[in-house]
C-alpha cells in the first residue's frame, strides 16, 4: 500500500465493512472517475488518491484477499502473505502467551496484543515470503472490460488502458492487451501476469485481473453455454411445416419446422451455442416458436378462417380445467 501509516481499505471506498460486492464496485468506479490522472493532469493528490483507491478496490472485490485483510488487517497485503500459516502462528503464539492477549482488535485491524502486524510481518520477511531479496511484491489491480455479445461468445483482441503504480510511488498509464477467449461470460475474470502494480525492491509486479461485462444482444440470449434466440412463423407456416433460415454465431443455418408445431416449441440446433472457453464442447442453439397471426383480414378472409375450426383439436384448453 502506499505509504507507511495505517490504512483502512473500506474508508477509502467510503463503504462499510459489511458492504456487498455490488456497493464496493460502484464506489470504486465513482471515485476512479473522479481521481483518475486523465481527468487530473498533473495533479499529484489526485495520482496518489487514484493508486490508493485502485489498491484498495484490489483487495477488496477479491474474496480471498478481503477475508485475510478482514482478519489479519494490513499485513496481510504483503506479497506471499499465507492465511493459513499466519492462523498456525497466531495459535502457537496464542497457546504460549495465552489466547486472551492474542485477541483480534475492533474491525479487523490488527491486533491487541502489541504489535502483531509487525510480528507477522517480521516473521514473514525472515521467512522470505514478503518478495524478493527483502523486496514486495506489487499490489494486483483490477479493472473491467465492456464487450460486444459476439465478441464475448467469439473471442477477441481488446486494448485496456490502465494506470500502473510505479514502485517509487507514481503512476504509470500503459496500454496492455487482453486476450479474450471464446465463449466468456458477463463477470468472468482474466488474469493478466505482471500487469498490475510494479514491485519494490526488485521484487516482480502483481497482476491485472480484468472483470468482464458483456453488453445484451438484441437477438440472442446466453444460458449457461446455451443460445436462446425467437423465431416469428406464420400460422400456414406452423400448420403445414417448413424450412426457415436462423441467425447462428457463425452465419445463417436452416431449422425445420414441422407440421403442426405449437407456439413454444424449442427446436434445438446442436453444437451451435456458446463455445467453452476450456475446450469443451460448445452448448446448443434453442430456436423458440413465436406463432404470429395475421391481421387486418377483412370480411371474406374472416370467414375461412371460420372454415378452418373445425380442424381446432377438439381439447384445446383441458389442460386449464
Amino acid at each position: 500500500m502506499a505509504g507507511e501509516h495505517k490504512r483502512d481499505l473500506y474508508a477509502t471506498l467510503g463503504v462499510p465493512r459489511d458492504a456487498d460486492e455490488d456497493s464496493i464496485r460502484k464506489a470504486y468506479r465513482k471515485l476512479a472517475r473522479r481521481h483518475h490522472p486523465d481527468v487530473n493532469p498533473d495533479d499529484a493528490e489526485a495520482e496518489e488518491r487514484f493508486k490508493d483507491v485502485s489498491e484498495a478496490y484490489a483487495v477488496l472485490s477479491d474474496p480471498e484477499k478481503r477475508c485475510a485483510y478482514d482478519e489479519f488487517g494490513e499485513v496481510s497485503l504483503e506479497g506471499g502473505f499465507d492465511p493459513g500459516a499466519a492462523r498456525r502462528a497466531r495459535e502457537a503464539f496464542g497457546a504460549r502467551f495465552g489466547a486472551d492477549r492474542f485477541a483480534a482488535a475492533p474491525g479487523g485491524e490488527g491486533f491487541s496484543y502489541g504489535s502483531l502486524d509487525g510480528l507477522f510481518s517480521d516473521l514473514f520477511q525472515r521467512r522470505g515470503w514478503a518478495g524478493v531479496q527483502g523486496g514486495r511484491r506489487g499490489m494486483d489491480l483490477s479493472a473491467e472490460l465492456e464487450l460486444d455479445f459476439l465478441d464475448a461468445a467469439r473471442g477477441v483482441e481488446q486494448r485496456l488502458v490502465i494506470a500502473r503504480p510505479t514502485a517509487d510511488g507514481g503512476i504509470r498509464q500503459e496500454t496492455v492487451t487482453v486476450r479474450i477467449p471464446p465463449g466468456v461470460a458477463d463477470g468472468g475474470r482474466i488474469r493478466i501476469p505482471g500487469k498490475g502494480a510494479e514491485g519494490a525492491g526488485g521484487a516482480p509486479a502483481g497482476d491485472l485481473h480484468a472483470t468482464v461485462r458483456v453488453r445484451p444482444h438484441r437477438i440472442f440470449r446466453r444460458e449457461g453455454r446455451d443460445l436462446y434466440v425467437d423465431l416469428p412463423v406464420s400460422v400456414r407456416e406452423a400448420t403445414l411445416g417448413a424450412k426457415v433460415e436462423v441467425p447462428t454465431l457463425s452465419g445463417r443455418a436452416t431449422v425445420t419446422v414441422p407440421p403442426g408445431t405449437d407456439g413454444g416449441t424449442r427446436l434445438r440446433l446442436r453444437g451451435k451455442g456458446i463455445p467453452d472457453p476450456s475446450g469443451g464442447p460448445p452448448g446448443d442453439l434453442y430456436v423458440l416458436v413465436r406463432i404470429r397471426v395475421p391481421r387486418g383480414l377483412d370480411a371474406e378472409t374472416a370467414t375461412h378462417l371460420d372454415e378452418l375450426a373445425k380442424f381446432d383439436p377438439p381439447d384445446l384448453r383441458q389442460e386449464l380445467n
